[in-house]
Parts: structure tokens; sequence; C-alpha cells
């Protein structure tokens, strides 16, 4: 990979190569001391990564990795900062996959940048793209999903301004109330509006609603031979309880619970696509899998060049999606076919799903499992599951 540092203060510059020199043999580095000087370098050599301080005279890093961003959106972005400067941070979300602070070992600075490359590589796929090509223009990010993320990272953001933006479209309030009174959010009594809803659940599950609720709201399939909208959303749903479950269980960061169950509910986004845009041939796949007992992302394989879980991720890509989720959304069907090798929101989806359709060919894979030392909770979790869905019932 190569790699562009980003950083005015020289001593720091000198300090990253001293501490990255073990890395030569596999990153090409380089490093600028403004972010002026990295945009000269950035049209003379392609980088597969920005690694770029915070607070710099004249362009800083929110400045320069928005730049990025606009002339080469291929190019993974990370702020390596110690600023805590709230403001700052906010100010670079939209621009920026990762922030990172200093002091930052190495270790996690290569996992998170190999992470990201390989996110990027999986988006970039020529066989991916001609896939999508073909199924016709794909949506913008849904409005009220961004009026959302704008006010929960506003300064003056509130619970109540929240619930207002989810308030002002009817149709997605009715669709998130219905999902939150599901049985699988297991609310004592029933919620009657967004603010309620906002209030239990928290902002980052409200969040991953409503996009859940658009896609679904955007992706009506016509009438496709064994495909019932319900039955996908409801599996979405049980697998996000699920998934919040084990990362609970496992005692997970809540960054990834809250990736995890989100990318849950979004793991069908382009089983929508296709079946919205490609109905013929989705239902071609779905016979493939009765009449050849193939497993569905073999048969999508066979009759797109591409899977649902490909084509989901596309999309999450495109609209900017935290890079956790959309790998989530990418291999969780073949959790093994991913570089990154630790517990992740990609782990947890994999194992949920496994749990809320055990009957689908390949799932759990096992040796996936068996690397990350996870082998023995399958069955914990299982258990757990169980008795939560006994609790839940009527």
């Amino acid at each position: 990979m190569r790699i562009l540092f980003v950083d005015d203060d020289a001593p720091v510059l000198h300090g990253l190569r001293r501490l990255l020199h073990p890395m030569r043999d596999e990153w090409d580095m380089h490093f600028a001391g403004s972010g002026e000087e990295a945009l000269i370098l950035l049209e003379r050599i392609t980088f597969d990564a920005v690694v770029s301080d915070m607070r710099m005279p004249g362009m800083d890093g929110a400045a320069l990795l928005g730049e990025v961003q606009r002339r080469y959106p291929q190019i993974v972005r990370v702020v390596l900062s110690g600023q805590s400067d709230q403001t700052a941070i906010l100010r670079s979300l939209g621009s920026t996959h990762q922030y990172l602070a200093k002091p930052c070992d190495p270790d996690t600075l290569k996992r998170v940048l190999e992470r990201a490359c390989a996110v990027r590589r999986l988006l970039a796929d020529c066989a991916l793209k001609k896939v999508v090509s073909q199924i016709g223009m794909l949506p913008s990010l849904p409005d009220v999903y961004v009026a959302l993320v704008n006010e929960c990272q506003a300064p003056d953001g509130s619970v109540r301004k929240v619930a207002d933006v989810i308030a002002g479209d009817l149709a997605m309030t009715a669709q998130v109330l219905h999902l939150v009174n599901s049985a699988f959010f297991g609310q004592v009594r029933r919620i009657s509006d967004p603010l309620q809803a906002v209030q239990l659940l928290g902002l980052n599950t409200i969040k991953s609603l409503v996009l859940s609720a658009q896609v679904f709201m955007a992706f009506k399939p016509g009438t496709v031979p064994g495909f019932s909208l319900e039955a996908v959303q409801a599996h979405c749903l049980a697998t996000s309880a699920c998934a919040g479950l084990i990362a609970r269980a496992e005692r997970c960061s809540p960054e990834i619970a809250a990736d995890a169950s989100g990318a849950a509910l979004l793991i069908e986004t382009g089983s929508l696509v296709l079946a919205a845009r490609s109905p013929v041939q989705y239902g071609e796949a779905l016979r493939l899998v009765e009449a050849r007992s193939l497993s569905l992302t073999e048969a999508e394989q066979e009759v797109f060049g591409a899977t649902h879980a490909e084509v989901g991720a596309y999309l999450l890509g495109l609209w900017a999606l935290p890079d956790p989720v959309v790998e989530a959304v990418a291999y969780h069907h073949a959790p093994g076919h991913c570089a990154h090798r630790a517990v992740s929101p990609l782990t947890i989806v994999h194992a949920a799903e496994s749990i809320v359709r055990p009957a689908v060919a390949g799932m759990p894979d096992l040796d996936y499992f068996e690397q990350l030392g996870l082998a023995d909770h399958l069955a914990v979790w299982q258990e757990r599951w169980g008795r939560e869905l006994a609790r839940s019932a009527p």
C-alpha cells in the first residue's frame, strides 16, 4: 500500500518514520509537512490512503481530507491527531473514514488501514461494477437519514430535534414505529411517537432503523415468486436483535455493538435491490436454489455474477456508511473471505444470522470462529437467543 502521512510538526513526522520503519517492506510511505504539500504529492503519485493530523496552520486536516474526498474519492482518509476539539472532529466526520487518537501503536494503524483499503478494493471490483451498472441507477442517500445524521452531529443537537426530523415524514414515522413495536425489540409497552422511540432505543439504533426503513420503502419488489418483503424485513430485525444479544454477551464496545446491530438491519439491502430492479433474474436465482439445491449466494453468483451481499455493500459504500458496517454486509455469508481477523461487527452479524437462520448452507463458518477462539461460544449464544425468544413470545 502507498500511504501519505501529513503533519506540520517535523519531529512528529520523524517519529512516524522511525515508528513505522518495520512496515517498509509492506508500505510505500511518503511524508508531507502541510496540507498544501500533500495536495502537490497527490497530483504526482497515486496513493491508497492519506493519514493526516488535524491541527495544522493554513489548511488543517479537516480541510485537506475534504479536498482529498472531492478530488480522489477512492483514497482512504484517516485522521491521526491528539486534538480533542469536538468541533474540529465533527468537521472532519463527513470526509474521514477513521479517526485515531495519538499516540497510536503501529499494529492498530496497520489494521485500520488494511481493513479500509480492503473495503475500497471490494467496492472497486470491476465485475461488481458491471453487475451494478446493469441494474440501473442506484438511489442517493435518503434525505431524511442525512438530516438525522446532521442533527445528531450538530453542536446543539438533541433527542427532541432528532425525533422532530422523523416526525416530519409521516411515512417514515409509521414505518419506524412499526419496526420499533415489533417483537424483536422486546418493549414492555407500546411506543406511540418518535420521541419515545429515540429515548428508549438511543440515537445509533434509531439511525440504523431509519435507514433500514428507507431501504425497504425505496425498493418494493414486484411479483417475485418465493420472495416476501415482510419475511425479509422480519429476518433483518431478528438478526439485529440477536446481534445485540451477542455483543452484550461478549462485552463488546458500544461502537462495535452499534455497528453490528445496524449492519444486521441492512444485510438484505442487496436482495431488495436485485429483486426490485431485476425481478425476472432474481426469480430465476430463487428457482435455482430449489431446483439444484444451491445456496442463495451460489445461485445469485450464477445468474448475476455477484451476490446480494456484494451489491448491498456497494450501495452502502456509495452512501459512505462506516467501513465496519460495509464489511459486515459484504462478507456476512463468507466471513472467511475477509482479511480482517478480529472480533468485529462482521463476526457478530455472521453469528447472529447463523443462529436466526440455521438452515443456510455454509453457516456458521466454523473455521472462522475457530481462528478467533470463539467456536465454543456459538452454543452459548444460541442458547441465550432461545431464552430471549421464549421470553418475548406472547
